[in-house]
């Protein structure tokens, strides 16, 4: 076998720490970006710790290109590898000596050690108000002064101590996950499906500007080729969002990427290579100034605490607004451009296009369509904001009653018949279905008439269960007979928690299936080798049509197939064959 040696990325937790929601986390600097129609991108003014470098850097992070089209906006953005940044930019009508308009941002640096992206969000509110207050008048400075002294880190001792913080409450965390006489090894694919239903403390809500808040948003966005875009980011591609200003939400995109393929604690020792990093690097915005780090991989080559070891195969997410990058395939794995916000009027809704870096098209399978189609009927009934209310900067309610409450899910677009297998839009997204898929289930339609039972029934409650009891998972686990839920059982979890429960159950049930035919093949080997009959092919890991229904995903897939390869070479280090689906009559193969 192969041998690698990995880094561990942050928490896989949401980031909803034990504090009172109006608690900021401290910032290593404060900075006012102004653009000059002179000397071009300025800063105009700062204040940061000692020894945090921002020129040449920040002043073009916190404004993308095309921000003069719009009047405002937030970026989120990663300095040096160490540290989370939030901008507030904001376009105003302004004399001709400023070619007609003054363009600023006010942006902030909180280490990343203080949670996923810093918690740097909780800024926004904060930041916003100081970019309205200067665009009056931008010489005045005070308000800046005052925020740095309410907000700033003490010193650099102090993040390190943060970080140290960090780190203490993270292992504290896995020691809890874990019985106390719970072994390591194989035992841990006896516990219960997921602990997404952790994520989140009761009584706990996300916090205003939260990125995860965009969730229903990112779901309706893209439909069913969510999870292609699931897959890869499991498979750590480099992933780029191509889209146009306002970047705000293609930044929260990245973070719902992020989170909802990060590895599930719970079976984290269930991947014998030092694993990977346990979520996928989120960038954010991007520019033609990160080209380089994007070359490196998104490593820095050792440099910070943080800094993963400088390999491309860790892959990342992110987000950017220059065409130029999209004509780099050697900086990508997987190139998605995300329609305009105009096209939201159009006529027939208009999906974002997923390519691979050769030009090919990405689509969902058919299996992520079924399973698209199951989600989002299950996601209604979990509570939401109403209609209308702004997505980030409303707190999402848990405590409300679900019939008094609107979720926040968009109605389904009225030229999008998702429950109709001949909607137009279904070969635009999905993959056409198979001739030896379409001879098998007209086949099995024409064995099995009469029967009320099929084959989709079971593949749709099998779906539904990822979403069933979040405070009783072990009824909820797909394969046991699911009882009657207590009054009161279901916990009052908002669509948003729900989506990040569902993709880290499927996580562990594609990793935990994975994990049996591994040991399994090794199991066989070492007989075989005990026995003096071990070959060649011992090491591959072989892999049934079966085993692929199991793990939810498509049997008559190639790209399903080829997943599966590349997830047991990335976490294993192993070769795998993976079985093709054959329809046969009387033992003989038709297709």
């Amino acid at each position: 076998m192969t041998t690698a040696k990995r880094r561990r990325g942050h928490s896989l937790h949401l980031d909803l720490p034990n504090t009172p929601l109006d608690e900021l986390p401290p910032i290593a600097a404060l900075f006012l970006v102004h653009f000059d129609v002179k000397a071009g991108y300025t800063i105009a003014w700062k204040r940061h710790i000692p020894g945090l470098q921002l020129a040449d850097s920040v002043e073009f992070k916190s404004l993308p290109s095309g921000l003069h089209n719009i009047s405002e906006d937030l970026i989120y953005f990663v300095h040096d590898n160490e540290y989370a940044g939030i901008s507030a930019f904001i376009n105003k009508p302004a004399a001709e000596s400023e070619r007609n308009a003054l363009m600023l941002a006010v942006g902030a640096l909180v280490p990343l050690s203080d949670g996923r992206l810093g918690r740097s969000w909780k800024h926004a509110e904060g930041l916003k108000e100081l970019a309205l207050e200067l665009v009056q008048n931008y010489t005045e400075t005070r308000p800046l002064e005052d925020f740095w002294s309410a907000h700033s880190c003490q010193n650099e001792d102090d993040v390190q101590e943060s970080d140290r913080s960090q780190e203490d409450d993270g292992l504290r965390k896995a020691r809890e996950l874990r019985s106390p006489n719970e072994p390591v090894a194989r035992h841990t694919r006896d516990r219960t499906l997921s602990t997404a239903s952790g994520l989140v403390p009761s009584g706990q809500q996300l916090s205003p500007y939260h990125p995860a808040l965009s969730l229903p948003s990112f779901l309706d966005t893209f439909g069913p080729l969510i999870f292609p875009l699931y897959k890869a980011a499991l498979l750590r591609k480099r992933i780029l969002l191509l889209t146009q200003a306002p970047v705000e939400l293609a930044c929260n995109y990245a973070y719902d990427l992020s989170i909802l393929s990060s590895i599930p604690s719970s079976i984290s020792d269930l991947i014998p290579l030092e694993p990977l990093p346990a979520r996928l690097e989120a960038l954010f915005s991007v520019g033609v100034h990160d080209i380089y780090t994007l070359m490196q991989g998104s490593r820095s080559n050792g440099k910070g605490k943080d800094a993963f070891m400088d390999d491309t195969g860790y892959g990342w997410v992110a987000c950017t607004t220059d065409d130029i990058l999209a004509m780099k395939a050697d900086l990508y794995d997987i190139l998605v451009t995300i329609p305009p916000s105009y096209t939201e009027q159009a006529v027939e809704k208009v999906w974002p296009k997923v390519t691979m870096e050769p030009g090919t098209d990405i689509k969902a399978t058919q299996r992520d369509l079924r399973r698209y189609r199951t989600l989002r009927r299950g996601l209604h009934r979990f509570p939401g904001r109403s209609r209308g209310q702004s997505p980030y900067s409303v707190p999402l309610s848990t405590n409300a009653g679900m019939d008094e409450q609107t979720v926040l899910l968009p109605v389904e677009n009225a030229q999008e018949t998702f429950d109709d297998a001949s909607s137009t839009s279904d070969e635009k997204l999905v993959e056409p279905l198979s001739w030896s898929a379409l001879a098998y289930s007209s086949f099995m339609w024409w064995a099995s008439a009469g029967e009320q039972r099929t084959d989709l029934d079971e593949e749709s409650e099998y779906d539904a269960a990822l979403l069933h009891g979040f405070t009783d998972l072990q009824d909820a686990s797909p394969g046991r007979p699911r009882s009657r839920p207590r009054s009161g059982s279901m916990a009052p979890v908002g669509v948003e928690m729900a989506m990040i429960a569902y993709f880290h159950r499927l996580t562990t049930l594609i990793f935990k299936t994975l994990t049996d035919l591994v040991e399994a093949s090794d199991d066989v080997a070492q007989g075989d080798e005990q026995q003096g009959t071990n070959d060649e092919a011992g090491d591959k890991i072989f892999i049934k049509n079966e085993d692929i229904a199991r793990m939810g995903l498509d049997t008559w897939s190639e790209g399903d197939r080829r997943f599966v390869q590349e997830l047991i070479e990335l976490y294993w280090g192993r070769k795998s064959e993976v079985q093709g689906r054959r329809v046969e009559c009387c033992g003989v193969r038709i297709c």
